[in-house]
């Protein structure tokens, strides 16, 4: 792998991470968040200093040979340290609990840190080697005790996340599922190149010569794994979201008649207010629901508790359950009020009313109900002899 294949999976963390700051500036006590953007960061800095250029570079800097070696093996602890962090709080539990478990990978990876670049300083490696240092220092002491460390490093991580994936999706169903399957397979990759890299070194202790294990197959494993990974981690998030916005249109579509209705009360108003074609699903659900509540603000001295009874007896009678009985109940007394309204614009016969509300203890799904009713058309029959809407009126 050469220097592009390094640097655009990097560009891609970093704006992965640049899109996320917005967020965590906001949500900051949010450990989730916070672990989110660790990870995007550590993933980013480690394709960024591991590529051979970068490599090159840090040693030229610094000035001493091999530099990036222990700086990249600590990014890659720090890497193993975020995920298993972010795995813990993503699964959640008691709170307590979870910042323990959370603090105890920091610090047995801060410790690992460290330990890596003791290593290192007690070592000799004067020769820079930018691809293939694992293999050339593999008899070198103190630096082959560095390999071997990090080495296992990723291989407790790796192992570790594909334990608690495994756990936690036997548990869950749906996109989560699938991205913990998803996630165990990056990590899987992640296990493999450690493998790969053991098997080179266990090759160079042993006399062979099986470094193309750790300078050609291994950054492959890596590269791979790591956006596998990230797929998984992403796939449950955007899904959900999807989901979430899909079932926000569909209330916004349900709750149509009953909006369009209450806009006879106040024409043009609705329209006035309309979003951007481009708005979230829920912020033009939100909008509806606030223009549905206008409208029936606007009609409160025109509903009828008489009415209302009515239809509910009515409905009942013709076998309707207790929520449909209430929200045809309701709907009636909302097609009477606003032909009193329209009728009575100047408000002259208010007097002759109630101060009935439609109930909606439950909030927007009740009034999904009513909008239900009114697109059924089941207002005229619910209610005998009262008003109702023409059937061509009837959204």
């Amino acid at each position: 792998m050469q220097g592009p294949s390094y640097y655009v999976p990097a560009a891609a963390m970093a704006a992965a991470l640049a899109f996320k700051v917005p967020s965590l500036v906001r949500a900051w006590r949010d450990p989730l968040m916070r672990a989110v953007c660790a990870l995007l960061a550590m993933a980013g800095l480690v394709f960024f200093f591991a590529a051979p250029p970068t490599i090159a570079k840090v040693n030229e800097l610094t000035g001493i040979t091999n530099f990036s070696a222990p700086l990249v093996y600590a990014l890659l602890s720090g890497f193993s340290a975020s995920c298993l962090v972010l795995i813990v709080n993503w699964r959640g539990g008691p709170a307590e609990q979870t910042r323990r478990v959370s603090r105890r990978w920091i610090a047995g990876y801060s410790v690992h840190m460290v330990l890596l670049v003791a290593l290192f300083l007690l070592g000799d490696a004067p020769v820079e080697r930018l691809r293939d240092l694992d293999t050339y220092y593999a008899k070198t002491p103190y630096i082959r005790e560095m390999i071997v460390l990090y080495l296992m490093g990723v291989t407790v991580a790796g192992v570790t996340m594909n334990y608690l994936c495994w756990r936690w999706a036997l548990q869950v169903h749906g996109w989560l599922r699938i991205g913990l399957l998803i996630i165990m397979l990056g990590y899987t990759f992640n296990t493999l190149y450690a493998g790969a890299k053991f098997a080179a070194v266990f090759a160079r202790w042993a006399g062979g010569d099986w470094d193309w294990l750790s300078t050609d197959l291994a950054p492959i494993l890596a590269s791979v794994g790591a956006q596998v990974s990230a797929v998984g981690f992403c796939l449950p998030l955007v899904c959900q979201r999807l989901a979430d916005s899909w079932h926000s249109w569909g209330v916004y579509r349900q709750l149509g008649p009953l909006w369009r209705e209450l806009n006879t009360v106040a024409p043009g108003h609705a329209r006035s207010a309309r979003l951007l074609w481009w708005s979230s699903a829920e912020l033009s659900l939100t909008r509806r629901e606030s223009d549905i509540h206008d409208g029936l603000l606007a009609l409160h001295p025109y509903f009828d508790r008489a009415e209302h009874a009515r239809a509910h007896a009515a409905a009942v009678a013709k076998g309707s359950d207790p929520e449909r009985a209430q929200a045809v109940a309701d709907a009636a007394m909302l097609t009477a009020a606003v032909r009193a309204r329209i009728a009575d614009p100047e408000g002259k016969i208010l007097d002759s009313f109630g101060t009935a509300e439609p109930t909606t203890a439950e909030g927007p799904r009740d009034l999904v109900r009513i909008s239900a009713v009114l697109r059924e058309a089941s207002v005229a029959a619910a209610a005998p002899g009262h008003a109702a809407l023409p059937e061509s009126e009837v959204h």
